[in-house]
């Protein structure tokens, strides 16, 4: 039995290749130098967050807030604790509610003004997000009277209210875009033919696959919500508002306690930093998923 070479061309396609290393130059040690800059710049402000967040009382004002505590102590942070620990779960329950069902409402608006082309339909969506361009500061005095000529108590169901209706335009956009860019025609129509109407074929088959565009929305809405002061401000108060409101009534007015307002101010941001960790992987996946056509 004869056997036929291969041709070495072939065997050396077979063959992995390794990578080349391009030479570590001079572009390459300003590029990381420019980068470790910014690091340090970005990094500053946590370090002396962090930093005066343990220092006693006998530190703050004696000693450069750049050195570290000569005392180290969590005096500070246990007083932190016991005045924004009502406000941190009650910012919970604003911040939750708020990234979903806003991401469930702009959902629906952006597969019906993506795949229901009914008369009007660019009309409602341009007005849908003109409310993005509305800024909060100019209606807080008529909103504030609406509230109180409805009766509805201040607090965090007033914020939620508002929180959800402020956040349907962005949603919508994203969710358009989107539906309009990633899901196919062919997905649609398929369920059409099946006998699926509107709601179940957004239920059953537009739902799942959409989770880019509701890891988008969610993050966006959450930390909208958890770092609200403006609303919060002038619809709640420290007994039933977010920690944001606690966390302005900490710092003080004549003595603040500097220790106190940084190691509450890096409690505040936590939940924030830990959605962004958990979830950045997918945020800038989910924002470009809906930017180009597949």
């Amino acid at each position: 039995m004869t056997t036929v070479a291969a041709p070495p061309a072939a065997v050396e396609s077979l063959v992995p290749k390794r990578k080349t290393r391009r030479p570590f130059g001079p572009g390459s040690i300003v590029k990381y130098a420019l980068a470790i800059l910014f690091l340090l710049i970005v990094l500053m402000p946590m370090y002396v967050l962090i930093v005066t967040s343990f220092k006693g009382g006998s530190d703050i004002g004696v000693t450069s807030q750049w050195n570290l505590p000569e005392h180290w102590t969590t005096v500070s942070w246990a007083k932190a604790w016991t005045s924004l620990s009502d406000s941190f779960f009650r910012t919970f329950q604003l911040a939750i509610p708020v990234a979903v069902i806003s991401s469930l409402i702009g959902a629906a608006n952006g597969f019906v003004l993506s795949r229901w082309r009914f008369p009007g339909a660019d009309v409602v969506f341009t007005l849908i997000l003109f409310g993005m361009f509305i800024p909060y500061q100019a209606v807080m005095i008529p909103l504030r009277d609406i509230v109180t000529t409805l009766g509805i108590p201040p607090g965090i169901p007033t914020l939620v209210f508002v929180h959800c209706i402020y956040g349907i335009p962005i949603c919508t956009l994203i969710f358009r875009n989107y539906y309009a860019t990633t899901v196919p025609e062919e997905l649609v129509e398929a369920a059409r033919v099946d006998g699926a109407g509107l709601l179940r074929t957004f239920g059953w088959i537009i739902l799942p696959i959409s989770i880019p565009g509701f890891v988008v929305t969610i993050i966006w809405q959450f930390t909208s919500a958890w770092n609200d002061y403006l609303f919060a401000i002038f619809l709640s108060n420290t007994r039933n508002g977010p920690i944001t409101i606690a966390l302005n009534a900490l710092a003080g007015a004549q003595s603040p306690d500097y220790a106190a307002s940084m190691a509450g101010a890096l409690i505040t941001s936590l939940p924030t930093l830990v959605v962004y960790v958990l979830l950045g992987r997918w945020f800038i996946g989910g924002l470009m998923a809906g930017s180009v056509k597949s």
